[in-house]
C-alpha cells in the first residue's frame, strides 16, 4: 500500500503502530491467506456461492447492501458476490479474480483493507484477551481521545453498529427531554424507530418519527411547529450526497435550542472522512449528540454515541448496553486510526484521492463518448448517476469484468490505499466497461 505520496502534508512517515508488534504477527497474517486458499481450492472448488448463500441466509447476505440485487440491480446479474481476501484497495473473489474496489466496505475502510498498523494493533489486543468480565482500559483511553477530536463530545458510549449508536442517541434524547416525537432527515439504519418499512414495525412506533426533506428550511420549521412541546430531537444526516446550506444547519441548531429539543447528527459516514471530527468540525455547528462509526475503526465493528455532558448523563437513567461494546480488538483498531489522524491529514488526502478518482472516471467517460452518466457528490464520497437502471446494471457488470467494483446508486469512497497504480487501473477498467457498453448499445 503506497501512502508515501501524501506525507509532507502534515506527516513525515506512516504513524507508528498503536501497540507493540507481536513476533508472530507476520506469520499469522501471511499463513492465514495461504491456509484459506488451500481450504477453498480443495473442498469448495466450483461452489456457486450465491446459490449456497440463499440456501442458508434468508436474503442471501446479512448486510442488505451486499445482496446481489443491491450490488448490481438484479439478483441474477453477472458479477462477484463473495470475496476471499481484501488488501489495500484490492479484493479477490472466490475464483481468484482481483478487483480494484471503490466501495471500500460501504465507506467503513478509509485507510485500506488489512492496513498494517491497524492489523498489528488488533492482533496484539486479541493476543492479550479481547474481552473479559471487566471493562478494558482501552475503553477509557479511546473515549478520552475521541473527546479530544469530536467537537460535541464530553462523554462517549461505545456500541458496535451505526444503527445501534443512532438508536442510543434517540433514546438518550427522549430520556433527557421526557418527550417522544422525533423529526428526522436521512438514513439511520434498520431499527424500528427509523424504519421506512411497514413490515414488522408497529404503526405507533413509526408515528413517533416524522420525516422532512433534506435542506428544506421551511419544511423543518413547519415540522418543529407541529411537534410543539412533544419534540424530543431533531435527527439529521448532515451530508446527503452534497453539503447542506448553512441556513438549514443553522436553523436546525436554533430550532432545537428554542424548543428545548436535542440536536443529533449522524456522522457515521462523515466522521474520519470529511473531517476527523465529522461534519460538525467542518461547519462549526455543534450538535448536542452525534454518532460515529465506519471509518473510525477502519472496518472493525465499533460505533459511538457522544455528546454534551448533561445530555449524555441521561444514559444513566435508561438502559443502553451491549456485551461486546468495549471489545478490545475494535477499540485497538480505533486507536490505530486515531494515531493515523494525529500524524497525518488523512481527510485532506482522502479528498485529494477522491478528486483523482473522479477525474479518472471523467476521462474514461469522455474518451468512450458515453452519455447519460454523471459524477456527483463530494470528493471523499462520490456517486455515479445513470439515466437508466438497465444501463447502470450493465455497466456495473462490465466494470467488474474489467476488474473494478463500483457501488450501485450510492457512494463510492476514496481510501489512502488508492495509490497512483489504482487510479490508472480505475481509469482503464472504467474505460473498458464504457467502451463495451457503447458498442453493445450501438449494435442494438
Amino acid at each position: 500500500m503506497a501512502f508515501n505520496r501524501f506525507f509532507g502534508r502534515g506527516a513525515k512517515e506512516a504513524p507508528p503502530t498503536a501497540a507493540p508488534e507481536p513476533e508472530s504477527d507476520s506469520q499469522i497474517v501471511e499463513s492465514s491467506d495461504d491456509d484459506e486458499s488451500e481450504v477453498v481450492s480443495e473442498e469448495q472448488e466450483d461452489v456457486d456461492w450465491r446459490t449456497r448463500a440463499l440456501g442458508v441466509l434468508p436474503t442471501g447476505a446479512s448486510t442488505g447492501s451486499k445482496r446481489a440485487e443491491a450490488l448490481y440491480g438484479s439478483a441474477d446479474a453477472a458479477g462477484p458476490t463473495h470475496f476471499l481476501q481484501a488488501v489495500g484497495c484490492r479484493v479477490t473473489d472466490v475464483d481468484g479474480n482481483e478487483y480494484l474496489d471503490c466501495t471500500m466496505a460501504l465507506g467503513a475502510v478509509a485507510l485500506g483493507y488489512a492496513e498494517t498498523n491497524v492489523t498489528r494493533a488488533v492482533v496484539d489486543a486479541i493476543a492479550r484477551g479481547n474481552v473479559s468480565g471487566l471493562s478494558s482500559v482501552r475503553e477509557v483511553e479511546i473515549a478520552e481521545r475521541l473527546c479530544g477530536v469530536i467537537p460535541c463530545a464530553d462523554k462517549v458510549q461505545f456500541l458496535k453498529t451505526g444503527a445501534e449508536a443512532m438508536a442510543a442517541a434517540v433514546r438518550i434524547a427522549r430520556t433527557y427531554t421526557s418527550r417522544d416525537l422525533v423529526i428526522a432527515c436521512g438514513y439511520f439504519g434498520w431499527l424500528d424507530w427509523a424504519a421506512d418499512t411497514t413490515a414488522g414495525v408497529p404503526e405507533e412506533t413509526r408515528g413517533l418519527t416524522r420525516r422532512v426533506p433534506y435542506d428544506d428550511v421551511a419544511a423543518l420549521r413547519s415540522a418543529v411547529t407541529d411537534a410543539g412541546l412533544r419534540l424530543a430531537a431533531i435527527v439529521l444526516e448532515p451530508v446527503i450526497e452534497r453539503l447542506p446550506s448553512k441556513e438549514w444547519i443553522v436553523a436546525a441548531r436554533e430550532l432545537a435550542t428554542s424548543v428545548g429539543a436535542v440536536l443529533i447528527f449522524d456522522e457515521i459516514k462523515t466522521g474520519f472522512r470529511l473531517r476527523t471530527g465529522g461534519y460538525q468540525a467542518f461547519a462549526e455547528i455543534v450538535p448536542d449528540l452525534s454518532a460515529f462509526g465506519k471509518a473510525m475503526a477502519n472496518g472493525f465493528p465499533l460505533s459511538v454515541v457522544c455528546g454534551h455532558r448533561d445530555v449524555m448523563d441521561a444514559a444513566r437513567k435508561t438502559w443502553i448496553s451491549s456485551t461486546l461494546a468495549s471489545e478490545g480488538g475494535a477499540l485497538a483498531a480505533a486507536g490505530a486510526v486515531l494515531t493515523w489522524h494525529d500524524q497525518a491529514d488523512v481527510c485532506e488526502s482522502l479528498a485529494t484521492i477522491g478528486a483523482e478518482m473522479r477525474s479518472a472516471i471523467t476521462h474514461a467517460v469522455e474518451a468512450a463518448g458515453v452519455s447519460g452518466l454523471t459524477i456527483e457528490g463530494l470528493d471523499q464520497m462520490w456517486m455515479l448517476r445513470w439515466d437508466s437502471p438497465a444501463r447502470e446494471q450493465r455497466f456495473l457488470e462490465l466494470a467488474a469484468a474489467n476488474g473494478v467494483l463500483f457501488k450501485r446508486g450510492a457512494y463510492n469512497f476514496s481510501a489512502l490505499a488508492h495509490d497512483d497504480d489504482a487510479i490508472r487501473d480505475l481509469e482503464a477498467g472504467a474505460s473498458g466497461a464504457l467502451v463495451e457498453l457503447r458498442d453493445e448499445e450501438e449494435q442494438q
